[in-house]
């Protein structure tokens, strides 16, 4: 296949949402703060991930409604909510609440398959036997069809409500959210499934090896059977995920850390790993120079136009505001990109830093100094 130049329209990033254990208001708050500031840069898309047990955001619905309140024009994401754990019905609720909060930004990324932690939580959020519950791609059809807006029972069907009589559906109706589902795809199956399903695709920076022990091979593989089964319905979008850590106005200490970070996931990118032949993306960890040329010769970013960012886990708000920032100022323009400021003449804005915000105050640093 050949190399497409790289023409990225849309800008967004997925951030894991940290905190400390015993202060998770000061983590979640950085992170709302986190939406207001790239929002402010122009940036299209803000993503977090969900996660049980952990130090991180276990209700990214939740916390989307609040971040709702707090942005007015950037998309929200999940990325992604683990389907088995949910009901397709109360989940389609809690979603359709925050989309219209959100004035339909929401942006919808789910999983299927046996949901992380089972074994200890299993019990906890299911009644009976919920080893024998399917947790297949199946759950998703399920939440798709209860977000269409369409009506339960006959037509003869009413609940009756004081001062009301309705046909009964999902309430709030949030038309076109079920449109904002995308589907988190490693392997073939899964890449194909989202295909004839007419969900969204989040390809990120981990795909099964089934055919090629190369990252890069297997993924446009993926990619190609995706678009081939498309059928001929509405359009669908796709996002490259990449974790993109740029030094340029890093200080020395952070610097150190972001190598060490990228060291201690290296060998992991050398060969297929485990017996499902995982295969990983580097992380591309330097100067913005440097960066760009990976990406430009990254064959998979030529065949897409949404790139997100995934950050990692291992560092600060500051660290984040700073990657986020060299990204959308040194190394998306480059590729393409227009902050959203930018594309509304206006503002009058430039995607830059807002006065007196802490990147726009930070020197930037010489690389090597």
């Amino acid at each position: 296949m050949s190399q497409s130049t790289p023409a990225i329209s849309s800008l967004a990033f997925l951030t894991p949402g940290n905190f400390p254990d015993d202060d998770p208001y000061s983590g979640l708050e950085a992170t709302l703060r986190l939406f207001e500031r790239t929002e402010a840069w122009g940036f299209d898309g803000a993503w977090v991930r969900q996660r049980h047990l952990e130090h991180g955001i276990s209700s990214a619905t939740v916390f989307l409604a609040a971040a709702s309140q707090r942005t007015s024009t950037i998309e929200l994401g999940t990325g992604v909510i683990p389907i088995g754990y949910e009901s397709p019905f109360r989940l389609g609720e809690d979603l359709s609440t925050a989309d219209v909060l959100s004035q339909g930004r929401l942006q919808v990324g789910l999983s299927a398959g046996r949901p992380p932690h089972a074994d200890l939580i299993g019990d906890l959020v299911f009644d009976g036997d919920w080893e024998s519950h399917d947790f297949s791609h199946a759950r998703i059809e399920r939440l798709a069809a209860n977000l269409s807006g369409g009506f339960i029972g006959d037509e003869d069907t009413v609940v009756h409500s004081p001062g009301n009589v309705q046909r009964p559906r999902l309430q709030p109706h949030s038309p076109g959210l079920v449109d904002r589902l995308w589907y988190g795809a490693g392997s073939r199956r899964s890449t194909e499934w989202a295909a004839r399903n007419g969900l969204n695709l989040l390809t990120g920076n981990i795909v099964a090896g089934e055919e090629s022990d190369d990252f890069v091979t297997a993924q446009l593989a993926n990619l190609a059977a995706y678009r081939a089964g498309l059928g001929g319905g509405r359009a669908t979008r796709v996002a490259l995920g990449r974790v993109v850590v740029p030094t340029d106005s890093a200080d020395a200490s952070s610097r150190r850390r972001y190598r060490a970070f990228e060291e201690s996931r290296r060998a992991r990118t050398l060969a297929p790993q485990g017996e499902r032949r995982t295969l990983f993306a580097p992380d591309l960890v330097g100067p913005s120079e440097q960066i760009l040329e990976r990406l430009v010769a990254d064959a998979v970013v030529g065949e897409v136009d949404e790139l997100r960012l995934e950050l990692p886990y291992e560092f600060s708000d500051e660290e984040y505001e700073q990657i986020l920032h060299d990204v959308a100022t040194l190394v998306a323009p480059a590729l393409g990109w227009t902050p959203t400021t930018s594309r509304d003449s206006s503002a009058g804005a430039t995607g830059a830093a807002a006065p007196g915000s802490p990147v726009a105050a930070r020197p930037v640093a010489v690389v090597g100094a």
